[in-house]
């Protein structure tokens, strides 16, 4: 019998930069992802180039009606996007907003309308106006907080009846880890200190502040959230010296949620700061925005990492940011990813016990490859039971966490249609339920087709969980 509660908000969840393309149109300025060909795992270009698949991504720009009418075909409740920020201020700078970027907007609020599907849009999912990157340093600079709190504002305004449910930053621990990819921070991480990677998260901690001021004056219903990348840090052996590195290394995540949730820095701040000798500079003004405080706690979950003070002993396992010990009770997946259901209930309890405020699983999901089979009148079949194996082991553990008495309020799989991913920017990394016919060297159709993993989450979702392999 299912335990999820009745109203429990099902969905997917996408990027602007990895699905929409049209890099270029309507007055859409470039933003640093425009300049990531290779995402994180290689060097940034001079400008777009041609072998960059997000320029292109699966072309949800002008094709947003099409796949928000198979989302409400799964049954989606909810469907967790970001806007794109250089699609309503092209350079980051401009006085007045681009009115194309804001009416492409309303357009998927009114398609998401038409068929009672609830936004819930992220604000800065990773794409800074390159602009702003190459002129400030992005968030090293403290003039990113105006020129965020600017766009919101506007985007704030102009959905206010469309939209209730916002998260102010995409996974803003990561800044402090891959200053490109949560920063936008242009200059190569090695060279900045950990001074600077935390002053760029404190901008953007107020910005995120700031914000969620503005927007319970823009209107008092909205509903804001902040949203970090989490992962528990199990110690690989019962070595007190792994117990307390783990708990060290939680603690940096822990941090950013803190922030959101109490308004304040952590007790533990003063000991990290210390060890890294990290000095930041907090004003007064600083203070009084970051007293405002989120409605809900949302986090991506792909993977726990296991940890020892001592590494060298052990093998290195992957993820997608961070990397973690080869931990030999879970499985992993192609890209040698551990595989650890139970790391998600974990997570729930955690932030639960210390936060008491409502969950939502943001992101979730598998890159994995997907080998389609031709069919006889040219359609294709994708047999991904690997996908639906993990969808239905890690939803099993929220139903758990429902259970020990977690606040969850829903769930949204990541890449929930096949999508350029973020880290390494591939597109044969495929996360969705539907398949889109676009392949390594860019080519393809772009064709959609659902995947056995769609009937499936359109059962769990129609049966409210009840059809979960238990």
């Amino acid at each position: 019998m299912s335990q999820f509660p009745k109203g429990f908000l099902w969905g997917g969840a996408t990027a602007a930069n990895q699905l929409e393309g049209a890099y270029n149109e309507d007055g859409k300025g470039l933003s640093v992802q425009d300049i990531m060909p290779k995402g994180v795992m290689g060097k940034v270009s001079d400008g777009p180039v041609e072998e960059n698949l997000k320029l292109k991504g699966i072309d949800f720009y002008h094709r947003y009606e099409e796949d928000i009418k198979l989302f409400a075909e799964m049954g989606f409740k909810v469907y967790r996007m970001s806007i794109a920020w250089t699609r309503i201020f092209p350079t980051g700078e401009e006085t007045e907003p681009n009115e194309a970027g804001l009416a492409f907007y309303d357009k998927v609020f009114d398609t998401c309308k038409k068929y009672g599907i609830m936004p819930l849009v992220t604000l800065s999912h990773y794409e800074p106006p390159l602009n702003l990157s190459e002129k400030y340093g992005a968030w090293l600079d403290r003039r990113m907080i105006d020129f965020f709190a600017k766009y919101a504002e506007v985007v704030m305004n102009r959905y206010k009846n469309k939209v209730t449910h916002w998260i102010t930053f995409n996974e803003i621990n990561v800044t402090v880890f891959s200053p490109l990819l949560g920063g936008g921070i242009l200059t190569p991480k090695e060279e900045l200190t950990m001074s600077q990677k935390y002053q760029a998260a404190h901008h953007q901690l107020v910005a995120s502040g700031l914000v969620t001021k503005l927007a319970r004056k823009i209107n008092p219903a909205f509903k804001i959230g902040c949203m970090v990348a989490s992962q528990p840090r199990y110690a690989m052996t019962c070595n007190p010296d792994d117990i307390l590195y783990a708990m060290e290394q939680q603690q940096e995540t822990t941090f950013f949620v803190h922030v959101h949730a109490t308004g304040k820095y952590p007790y533990y701040t003063k000991r990290l700061f210390n060890e890294e000798n990290i000095e930041i500079e907090i004003t007064q003004e600083d203070r009084e925005h970051l007293s405002h405080t989120v409605d809900y706690i949302t986090f991506s979950y792909y993977n726990s990492r296991t940890m020892a003070k001592d590494p060298s002993p052990y093998q290195t396992a992957a993820g997608n940011i961070y990397r973690g010990l080869k931990n030999p009770y879970v499985q992993y997946s192609d890209w040698n990813y551990p595989i650890d259901p139970q790391g998600l209930r974990y997570m729930l309890n955690f932030y639960y016990e210390r936060y008491q405020l409502p969950l939502f699983v943001a992101e979730n999901g598998m890159g994995s490859y997907d080998t389609p089979i031709k069919n006889e009148d040219g359609s294709l079949t994708i047999n991904d039971d690997y996908r639906i194996d993990f969808f239905n082991d890690h939803i099993l553990q929220i139903e758990k966490a429902i259970e020990d008495g977690v606040d969850v309020f829903g769930y949204t799989a990541w890449g929930c249609i096949d999508l350029v991913s973020a880290a390494s920017a591939q597109i044969d990394k495929r996360y969705g339920m539907i398949y889109v016919d676009r392949q390594p060297d860019g080519s393809g159709t772009l064709k959609r087709t659902r995947k056995k993993s769609f009937f499936w989450y359109k059962e769990l979702i129609e049966s409210n969980g009840a059809s979960l392999k238990r």
